[in-house]
């Protein structure tokens, strides 16, 4: 299978796997109650911000792959990744969610250190989605101290 292939087919399942999180793990009622921060971003926003994530996340994914990188750390951060929405959103749970996503934080941060010394271009993709994590972070433990 070629390279380009096989970012292609990273690509599109990183995004399926996210947009199937998204069409599966329905916020309950619950959520619209929610009190939140005042930095929270209106809803609208995470659709577009988590789709150009995804690409970018699959596609340090199939670098990784490719070429000797620290993959098992990739697939453990889409492991803690697709686990942080049932959990949140499920579960209705945001402390157990919170825990989810400082595990996913210390995981993003883990591959781009591990990715840094070997190949820049790939831990630099995860530059936005480590920034947006843990933006996501401290919202997530706001809702949760608010609520």
């Amino acid at each position: 299978m070629s390279r380009r292939m096989v970012h292609l087919l990273f690509i599109i399942g990183t995004m399926a796997s996210g947009a199937a999180m998204g069409f599966f793990v329905v916020p309950g009622q619950g959520y619209a109650d929610v009190i939140r921060p005042f930095f929270a971003p209106p809803d609208w926003l995470f659709g577009p911000v988590w789709t150009v994530l995804y690409v970018l996340i699959g596609w340090a994914g199939a670098r990784s792959y490719l070429d000797g990188g620290a993959f098992r750390l990739w697939l453990l951060q889409m492991a803690l990744n697709l686990t942080w929405t049932p959990v949140y959103f499920g579960l209705g749970a945001p402390w157990s969610g919170l825990v989810v996503i400082v595990l996913l934080l210390v995981a993003i941060l883990a591959f781009i250190r591990a990715e840094w010394p070997r190949d820049r271009f790939t831990a630099l993709l995860f530059a936005p989605y480590s920034a947006w994590v843990a933006f996501a972070t401290v919202l997530n433990a706001s809702i949760a101290v608010l609520n």
